[in-house]
């Protein structure tokens, strides 16, 4: 009489790893957690919308992606209207976050979730499946109604299992008071800065890298102004657009090297091997340029409060200058000088006891 022997093979855990759409920061700062879920034997799902989602798919094309609602953000011309537009727009916030919760609801019903890892997405988390929230903005700043807006982001951040704060718990940190505030009620995690890239040790082929993201129109505007400042000048330029479109394309036009967009390979390599990085002071390219211990200039956002503190932030801690988006010349660089750049920041993150939650 034979003997059958049945093996089982277990399956992965499937995770549902959710980056909000707002530039390119949150999709890009994900691209380690999903790389180390993979790595972890998990399954990572992805899901977002518009280019961050566009972008993921490119550096993912084997996992399965979701399209989710959209929040559809976007920044007024003038930086000191931001305020009342994301108030005129806070009604379409609230039924896409609605329209989110719908989603995962009935994702869930339909198909087996083991875990919710969400960058920034209010509405992406559910009863049944442990659910992480990452921000680096236990406080949100916003002028005068600080108060009132941090307070609701740390009640939207109360409903999750975790959240992660991508930063370094001690003083030595990137996000200041933004992600070290005095919280009650939240499980906080300090995961370290994430960033996709590595350094490497190679030659300066660029005397300036231009790093653009963010949302329009603010993004072309300062696009318009650097290439008005940068173009016929004695120096070696690699402008990397921030436009992920279906396919690639690189010009060059007098002493600039243009790039709608780059994988993380290609960036990799252009950030290491330029001398020094122009960019907005967003979290996830602080994060990038400390990772590769760059020096750097930044120009904030304007009317965004969270890049302005990250800028005056830096230039007090003698990492790198900036200058408001208007005030913007050639000469503004000649300042890195007197500034250290970003220095390494030793810490390994222990993965698999971070993903012990799922």
């Amino acid at each position: 009489m034979s003997e059958f022997v049945a093996y089982s093979i277990k399956q992965k855990k499937r995770i549902l790893v959710a980056p909000l759409h707002w530039g390119l920061g949150h999709a890009t700062r994900c691209i380690p957690i999903i790389k180390a879920l993979i790595d972890n034997e998990f399954e990572p799902i992805i899901a977002s919308d518009g280019v961050a989602l566009s972008l993921l798919k490119k550096e993912f094309p084997n996992l399965e992606t979701l399209e989710l609602p959209s929040y559809n953000i976007s920044y007024p011309k003038k930086g000191n209207q931001i305020k009342l537009k994301l108030l005129k727009n806070s009604f379409h916030i609230l039924k896409t976050i609605k329209k989110e919760r719908r989603f995962i609801e009935k994702y869930i019903e339909s198909t087996k979730v083991d875990g919710i890892i969400s960058d920034n997405r209010f509405g992406i988390r559910h009863k049944s499946v442990p659910s992480v929230f990452i921000t680096h903005q236990l406080k949100v700043l916003s002028g005068n109604t600080t108060w009132l807006s941090s307070k609701i982001h740390q009640s939207i951040i109360e409903k999750f299992d975790e959240c992660w704060v991508p930063d370094h718990k001690g003083s030595y940190n990137l996000s200041g008071d933004l992600g070290h505030t005095q919280t009650k009620n939240l499980n906080v995690k300090y995961i370290g800065s994430l960033s996709r890239l590595q350094k490497q040790n190679i030659k300066n082929a660029y005397d300036i890298m231009v790093l653009l993201s963010g949302p329009e129109p603010q993004r072309t505007t300062l696009e318009k102004k650097l290439i008005h400042e940068l173009t016929h000048k004695e120096v070696s330029v690699i402008f990397i657009k921030g436009v992920i479109e279906a396919d690639q394309y690189r010009k060059e036009i007098n002493n600039i090297t243009f790039y709608n967009f780059m994988t993380t390979d290609e960036l990799e390599t252009a950030i290491n091997n330029s001398a020094i990085i122009l960019a907005r002071s967003g979290y996830t390219t602080i994060m990038d340029l400390s990772k590769l211990e760059k020096k750097a200039f930044f120009i904030p956002t304007p009317g965004q409060f969270e890049q302005i503190y990250l800028a005056k932030k830096l230039m007090k801690d003698k990492i790198a200058p900036f200058c408001h988006q208007d005030e913007f010349t050639l000469d503004q660089l000649k300042s890195i000088d007197n500034y250290n750049g970003f220095t390494k920041i030793n810490y390994k993150l222990d993965y698999k006891d971070l993903f012990s939650l799922f």
